[in-house]
C-alpha cells in the first residue's frame, strides 16, 4: 500500500507514520531523511543537495523529486512505502504521478490551528535533561522546573505563538492545493486529528481498512 500522509506541524503525523508503518511493514519516507541519506551516500543527487544546502539555497524540485524516484526504488519499498513531506507542491505531485508508483491513500491528518498552537506553544523542555512537559495535559509539580531533575523548563524557540502561527500560515499555502488535488482523484480521506494519539490511529486504522 501506498500512501501519502498530510498534517500541520503538531499534528502528530510522526507518531501516526510509526504505528502505520509497523502494522504494514512498509517504510516511512521523509523528505529530510532521504535528503540526508542521498547526501551521506554522496550520490550525484545527493551532491546537487549538499550543493544547495552549503549555499543557503533551497534544494531544488528536480532533486527532491529524482531522490523520491531512487528511493522508491529500493527493494524495501517493493510491498508499499508511506510519504511523509513529500509532495509539497502540485508539480511534484504531478512527478510522483509519472514515477508509476501508484497512490492508495492521501491521509490528512486534520487538526485546527487553535488547537495546534495550543499543543506546540504548551509544550516545556528541561533545560538539562531534555524531559518534555506540557502546561495543559502534562505539567510538571510546579509548572517551572523539571520533577526529574530540578532544572529549569523552557519553551522551544519553535514552539513560540508566533513562530507556530507562522509555520502553520506556510503549511495550509502549501499544502491546500494539494489536498484538492488529491480530493478531485478520490484518494483524501480526512482523519479528525483531535483526539489521543490511540483515537488516531483507531481512525487511520478504520481508513485504511487495516
Amino acid at each position: 500500500m501506498n500512501i501519502i500522509l498530510f498534517g500541520p506541524p503538531g499534528a502528530g503525523k510522526g507518531t501516526q507514520a510509526d504505528i502505520i508503518s509497523a502494522a504494514l511493514s512498509i517504510p516511512t519516507l521523509s523528505t529530510g531523511a532521504m535528503l540526508r541519506a542521498a547526501i551521506k551516500a554522496g550520490t550525484p543527487l545527493g551532491l546537487a543537495a549538499q550543493k544547495a544546502i552549503s549555499e543557503g539555497a533551497l534544494v531544488s524540485d528536480d532533486v527532491v523529486i529524482g531522490i523520491v524516484r531512487e528511493r522508491i526504488a529500493e527493494s524495501d519499498c517493493r510491498n508499499g512505502f508511506i510519504l511523509d513531506g513529500f509532495p509539497r507542491t502540485i508539480p511534484q505531485a504531478e512527478a510522483l504521478d509519472k514515477m508509476g508508483a501508484k497512490i492508495d491513500t492521501v491521509l490528512d491528518i486534520d487538526v485546527p490551528d487553535e488547537s495546534i498552537v495550543e499543543r506546540m506553544s504548551g509544550r516545556r523542555l528541561c533545560s538539562a535533561c531534555g524531559a518534555s512537559y506540557h502546561v495543559v495535559h502534562s505539567p510538571s509539580a510546579d509548572g517551572k522546573t523539571c520533577d526529574k531533575c530540578g532544572a529549569e523548563l523552557t519553551v522551544r524557540s519553535d514552539d513560540k505563538p508566533e513562530v507556530v502561527k507562522n509555520r502553520l500560515g506556510i503549511y495550509h499555502a502549501e499544502t491546500e492545493p494539494l489536498i484538492g488535488y488529491y480530493q478531485n482523484k478520490g484518494l483524501l480521506k480526512k482523519i479528525d486529528g483531535r483526539g489521543t494519539p490511540a483515537e488516531v490511529t483507531g481512525l487511520i486504522r478504520e481508513a485504511l481498512g487495516i
